[in-house]
């Protein structure tokens, strides 16, 4: 047990080899004053002995202490080099666990920002709050300790599935340009390994480009929506994985031919858009829900009103090539599915069938090696989408981010899993 006062404070403080000197209570922050017991040092430029110059006071931004905002307010001993010849004149001393020569907060209260902003999710704003400072010495002490989290080469690891997705970063300029960001992501685990600006196909195969070439050559599988530039992506980098097309965005692309056809025969049939007295208009919503959901009732209705408002039955084609569609995933066998999936796009491309779904019988035919080899692995691009619900989940804390920089360290940092035990240790 304690019983120095002085002592005591120093414990309470909680820093290393410094000396209390006065703790005083200001109208809006509680002001510690110290200073450290540092040996005296050398001279940089010359390595001789040093003399005293004078002494300045550095306030710093550190943790709330007692439920107040605190103020750290370290004395530093200015040192002079008494040689004539050498370069340096005079410096300041620094000690990097207190605080960074050139920062305005303390290094501890750094890494708890970056804790509460990167892993708690956490506004920048709300934290700055907290401390008593403003938004830029925050962020710029997230930035600069989630870097060292971020770049960790452990971080990554080794993967097997890997798969990709785009999320509007955000709109830029006078005209709102639009500016896109692409996800990596591990769909083994659920990790977002990186974020690279833009969604085209340079960008993201510079990614891969800067990976070790044996941790391409572990990728088995990769999973995508029906994006071209992806597709491209993978057949350069790592053309060795076997590419998985998700199944949610091939039955989301088989609703929109549906709803393609529907609004032509509204518009061939009746000469205007969709009313809620048009009987196509009327089930708009039945057809695009699985019909071993539909009970009796909904069966009977979404069949009576596709005899009245499709008299040459192109919307009813369209709604069995949906469902088709969806009973891919119910084949069990990879073999068969290969064959079934081939044989449905050359079905959908006969003449018989609307332009709308002989299109989409093109697009099966191109894609018919990866939408079958979902029955291979059962990888989907689900994870993918969870990761761009938390990325999307930044940004809106945020109220929008328009910094690259800040918006790629708090998206890592909230859905990248960093080793936060780093943080305790030299993260910088």
């Amino acid at each position: 047990m304690i019983t120095d006062p002085t002592r005591m404070c120093e414990l309470l403080v909680g820093l290393p080899d410094v000396n209390v000197i006065g703790v005083g209570d200001w109208p809006l922050f509680l002001r510690i004053a110290i200073t450290t017991r540092a040996e005296r040092p050398r001279c940089p430029g010359c390595g001789g002995a040093v003399w005293q110059h004078d002494r300045i006071e550095v306030e710093l931004v550190d943790l709330p202490c007692f439920g107040r905002q605190t103020r750290l307010v370290w004395t530093k001993q200015r040192w002079r080099c008494p040689n004539p010849s050498c370069a340096v004149v005079t410096f300041v001393e620094h000690d990097d666990r207190i605080a960074d020569s050139r920062a305005a907060i303390t290094d501890r209260a750094g890494r708890w920002a970056t804790f509460q902003v990167g892993h708690h999710g956490r506004s920048v704003s709300e934290v700055a709050k907290d401390l008593g400072c403003d938004w830029h010495t925050v962020m710029d002490a997230v930035v600069d300790h989630g870097q060292g989290l971020i770049e960790d080469p452990n971080r990554i690891g080794t993967t097997t599935a890997v798969g990709l997705d785009e999320v509007l970063f955000c709109r830029l300029g006078r005209f709102r340009h639009r500016a896109w960001s692409t996800q990596v992501v591990d769909v083994a685990r659920g990790q977002l390994l990186d974020v690279v600006p833009g969604r085209d196909a340079a960008s993201v195969c510079a990614w891969f480009a800067d990976r070790p070439a044996e941790w391409c050559e572990r990728i088995e599988w990769a999973t995508l929506d029906l994006s071209g530039p992806y597709r491209a992506v993978f057949d350069t980098m790592v053309p060795h994985a076997v590419q998985i097309a998700d199944p949610f965005h091939v039955v989301k692309l088989a609703n929109f031919v549906l709803d393609e056809t529907r609004r032509r025969v509204q518009n061939d049939t009746l000469g205007h858009r969709g009313r809620k007295t048009d009987p196509l208009y009327r089930i708009r919503k039945l057809m695009t829900i699985a019909h071993e959901r539909l009970d009796a009732e909904s069966d009977q209705k979404l069949r009576g009103l596709l005899e009245a408002g499709d008299p040459h039955g192109e919307v009813r084609m369209a709604w069995h090539s949906k469902e088709v569609v969806r009973s891919i995933y119910e084949i069990g066998d990879p073999d068969l599915a290969v064959e079934f999936v081939t044989q449905l796009g050359i079905d959908l491309q006969d003449d018989s069938c609307p332009a709308e779904v002989q299109r989409f019988g093109r697009t099966i035919t191109r894609w018919r090696h990866q939408i079958s080899a979902w029955h291979r692995a059962r990888f989907t691009n689900g994870p993918t989408e969870a990761i761009n619900n938390l990325v999307k989940r930044v940004k809106r804390v945020a109220f929008g981010i328009t910094n690259w920089i800040n918006y790629r360290t708090r998206a890592l940092l909230y859905a990248g899993r960093p080793n936060w035990a780093l943080l305790a240790t030299n993260s910088r």
